[in-house]
């Protein structure tokens, strides 16, 4: 279908066709080669997407800039999960296979392992890979808050208490931390979610401490360049706004926010419940750790570095920011109801450190090709 003879076409151009074939977004498919076959699915079709990533990433008449010089190829699964191929056996069982950027794709994977990628997906993670991402970390005032969902998020929001600005990098691995050394202990495939994580996390998110009633611990993560971004003469070239999302030259891809009362009853829910062992192993008081709380309606996962004055958080229990930490706030309250006479009045601060957002790849191509409202900003 592309290569008919024809001009190599555009980034811009490229991007349209992509939206037009991606309507499989979310659904389980098998993708096929169907040589010869007029009237097959094109969003089927393995040879049309190894195309598509040949000329957005290699042969487009935009330079590709090389937003990332690495490549990643996942590999084409059989019925059973297991790669297809016995060219792309690399001694693991990581889903995908990363590549050091070359002028050429296919001598960067070898004619013998061609057949054994999946170049739909790879063209979708390439695109997630070489986008470019920031994330937002800031302490709000709930009032506010609630005050802005209640106008429709028509109304301007007020201006943080606090915030940092950090830019992140997407990844199909994710990094394991231990939280009294900062440093990474190991890797693993985390694909087919997208990790982005914060290395340095204790540092860059060292005075986020939550310390009123009113505070909220808020998390947004946006897409702001890059790959899924065509420049502004290829957005000419393509006849002005049609693939620009209606001029958003940002998308909000994971926005919630916690209450501060949340994060207090998840912490001495925590401590009420492995206090007592932390102790017997001789755990420092006042070291960090983690807890997980899951994005609006389930989607994605946010993982939070939690520290206060007293025993360490450790709950490997999700609670959601938002709707589903108040369950776990209501149990938390009566389980410590015996021990803290008046919990709603009282302050622990709570420094917050966050660790890593998660998100499945296709719920971030679904956003970066088809999400036309307004970023959230803080």
């Amino acid at each position: 279908m592309l290569r008919n003879g024809a001009e190599i076409p555009s980034r811009c151009e490229l991007l349209s066709i992509v939206k037009k074939n991606s309507k499989l977004l979310g659904k389980t498919v098998v993708v096929d080669d169907h040589d010869g076959d007029e009237h097959h699915d094109v969003e089927l079709d393995s040879g049309f997407w190894h195309d598509v990533m040949d000329f957005y990433f290699f042969g487009g008449k935009e330079e590709s800039n090389k937003e990332d010089d690495l490549v990643f190829f996942v590999k084409k699964l059989n019925s059973q999960g297991h790669g297809v191929s016995e060219d792309l056996k690399d001694g693991s069982s990581s889903p995908y296979f990363v590549r050091r950027w070359g002028p050429k794709l296919d001598d960067m994977v070898g004619d013998n392992a061609i057949d054994g990628v999946d170049w739909r997906r790879s063209f979708y993670l390439n695109l997630i890979a070489h986008t470019s991402f920031s994330v937002t970390v800031a302490i709000c005032s709930h009032q506010d808050l609630l005050k802005y969902q209640a106008a429709s998020r028509n109304a301007p929001l007020s201006p943080p208490v606090y915030k940092v600005v950090k830019t992140v990098y997407a990844s199909p691995s994710r990094v394991n931390f231990h939280l009294d050394s900062n440093k990474e202990v190991e890797t693993t495939p985390a694909y087919p979610d997208i990790c982005f994580a914060i290395d340095d996390f204790d540092s860059t998110f060292d005075a986020v401490v939550l310390t009123e009633l009113d505070h909220c611990y808020c998390v947004l993560l946006n897409a702001q360049g890059g790959a899924a971004f065509p420049s502004e003469h290829e957005q000419n070239d393509c006849g002005g706004s049609s693939d620009t999302r209606n001029g958003n030259t940002k998308i909000t891809l994971f926005s919630g926010f916690v209450s501060y009362p949340m994060v207090r009853d998840a912490y001495y829910a925590s401590k009420s419940r492995f206090g007592s062992l932390l102790a017997a192993f001789g755990s420092p008081a006042g070291k960090s750790d983690r807890i997980y709380m899951k994005g609006p309606g389930g989607r994605g996962e946010v993982e939070v570095a939690v520290s206060g004055p007293f025993s360490p958080v450790i709950s490997k229990r999700g609670y959601g920011i938002g709707s589903i930490v108040r369950k776990a706030a209501t149990a938390a309250a009566a389980a410590v109801a015996a021990s803290h006479t008046s919990l709603d009045e009282e302050m622990v601060p709570l420094k917050c450190c966050l660790m890593s957002i998660s998100l499945p790849w296709e719920h971030i191509v679904n956003d970066l090709l088809f999400k036309e409202t307004p970023p959230v900003n803080l």
